[in-house]
């Protein structure tokens, strides 16, 4: 009986209740590599993990706390900041920095971190400069090899995180509560700290939450820097010591880090309750002027030079000095690989997309709430961890495979899925499946129950109703969960790195490869092809931003 209920949850039942089958199996899919990379604790690998503890444990554990500490304390300084001047102040520059500020999302953090070291190196052109015309000077400029170095570039990839959430979570305070405050005398300082922090906080912490995730997963950066931390241990253990079982092991130590972060940021808000009055007039900006508006655009313009212009402008310069000599050498095969991965990972992942979003529209109790989490759980897993899943699980399959086809006296004469082409969209799928979910579920829920009903009386249902009313509403959303997907894709480099078949480098590969024996220049062409195509899922939020204040 028990099992008949459990089984009628994923039955149709009647017109009414869609089917969880593609809930459970996409949900079965993202579990699947994360329960191998867990269950992997009790493989036996104990002379490699005494030489790990003896010397990288110990230091992976500080490296990895250290960065994460930097990362969020200078994100939360350059995009709170920013956030406060342009959404609560008025000065000249303000409406330009409003969005301009959002374009470093464009730049790839391994892009920014080897244009960054190239530039300031010892060999850069910055030192050579200060030694040969300021020799004074030269000795002041700080090592960018450096722990500071690493937590400096990669704030300045990541602080458009807070920046966009904290923006809209001033924005959205009424102009009662600062007519409120400034009665009760509050200066602009104790305003700031005791009143718009706070109601903030719960966007800045959404969005550090977002920079400690991406910090956690971070593996092109910290090995442009040579900086350990667990996602370059377990591309090493994989690759170095030839070990899947020690990679899986260190994975699962990430893993379990992913999980306690998000546990931690969902207890801290178990007792919070924010309330939006009825208050619909926006808060009126405070104007700046004379040394206050000057001090506003001297900060927020040298963020963006350093965050965007300083690095496009290397990239450009070094283009310049590259492209006769590198477009020759193959970067036409490396953009279509390119295209042909993200093109079909996006198409895969939002088939998916549609797929849970169709069978949650109607479903009712906590199962398609738990499906549809577990769906998107992928989102938080570093590329190294789900690389070291995929590969997992793509063995498992070959060697059930391959004893099936021995029961029967036949044999194969390669592996049908691991290391093939046409498994990595479903790697892509898992990694980047909560970018399309947000976009297409967005969409549909703005598709109301009552436009299903009266499709129905005009004899309107099933794939019908589905191909002739919901997909052209929801072609928006569509569009841009495809296009977020496209361009995630072909800037993700670890899991692509990891899990290629021989032959398919992608523009993301080739930057690694450069960068890993110091071709700067060389590795322009393919970064800003990468930087270009990084611009129009910026170009969308900016569009968006625009839109809502209309």
């Amino acid at each position: 009986m028990a099992a008949e209920r459990f089984a009628g949850a994923f039955r149709w039942r009647g017109q009414a209740e869609p089917s969880l089958v593609p809930m459970a199996v996409v949900a079965l899919v993202v579990l699947l590599p994360i329960v191998l990379v867990m269950a992997s604790v009790s493989a036996d690998t104990r002379e490699i993990w005494g030489h790990l503890r003896e010397n990288l444990l110990s230091g992976l554990l500080v490296n990895t706390a250290v960065l994460s500490a930097g990362v969020l304390a200078l994100t939360g300084f350059f995009g709170v900041s920013a956030a406060y001047l342009t959404a609560l102040c008025e000065f000249p520059g303000r409406r330009f920095f409003s969005w301009a500020l959002l374009l470093p999302l464009a730049v790839p953090t391994y892009v920014m971190a080897f244009v960054y070291t190239g530039l300031l190196d010892f060999s850069g052109p910055v030192a050579t400069f200060l030694r040969q015309h300021l020799p004074a000077v030269a000795p002041l400029l700080p090592p960018i090899r450096s722990t500071g170095g690493v937590i400096l570039v990669l704030s300045l990839a990541l602080y458009p995180y807070v920046f966009l959430l904290a923006a809209g979570g001033f924005a959205s305070q009424g102009e009662r509560v600062l007519e409120a405050s400034r009665c009760m005398g509050l200066g602009r300082w104790r305003l700031f700290f005791r009143v718009l922090l706070p109601m903030a906080r719960p966007f800045i912490l959404a969005g550090l939450i977002l920079v400690l995730m991406e910090t956690l997963a971070d593996f092109g950066a910290v090995s442009v820097f040579n900086y350990d931390t667990f996602t370059t241990a377990i591309y090493k253990a994989w690759f170095g010591f030839f070990s899947i079982d020690t990679a899986s092991q260190l994975a699962s130590i990430l893993v379990m880090l992913a999980l306690l972060v998000l546990t931690a940021e969902s207890w801290s808000r178990r007792r919070m309750r924010y309330v939006r009055g009825r208050d619909g007039r926006r808060a009126r900006r405070m104007p700046l002027t004379g040394r206050q508006a000057a001090g506003a655009l001297l900060f927020l313009g040298g963020l963006f030079a350093v965050a965007f212009v300083v690095p496009m402008a290397q990239l450009l310069v070094w283009v310049g000095e590259a492209w006769q000599e590198e477009l020759h050498l193959g970067y036409g095969r490396l953009f279509a690989n390119s295209l042909i991965l993200s093109g079909a990972g996006a198409l895969f992942t939002l088939a998916a997309a549609l797929s849970i979003a169709f069978a949650g529209r109607r479903a009712r109790g906590r199962l398609p709430a738990v499906l549809t989490r577990l769906s998107l759980l992928g989102y938080a897993l570093p590329g190294t961890v789900l690389a070291v899943g995929m590969v997992r699980v793509l063995g498992g399959m070959d060697q059930m495979v391959a004893g099936a086809f021995a029961m029967f006296g036949a044999g194969l004469s390669g592996p049908l899925f691991q290391g093939t082409v046409w498994m990595m969209p479903v790697a892509y799928m898992v990694r980047f499946l909560s970018v399309g979910f947000s976009a297409v579920s967005g969409s549909l829920g703005r598709v109301s129950l009552s436009m299903d009903e009266a499709a129905r009386t005009l004899g309107v249902s099933g794939i019908s109703l589905v191909r002739q009313v919901h997909l052209p509403l929801i072609r928006g959303g569509m569009v841009t969960g495809a296009i977020l997907v496209f361009v995630d894709v072909m800037k993700e480099m670890p899991l692509t790195l990891m899990t290629r078949p021989f032959g398919w480098d992608t523009l993301a590969v080739k930057i690694f490869e450069l960068t890993s024996e110091g071709e700067w220049e060389r590795a322009a062409i393919p970064a800003v092809a990468l930087v270009v195509a990084g611009l129009i899922p910026v170009g969308l939020l900016v569009w968006q931003k625009e839109k809502g204040k209309t």
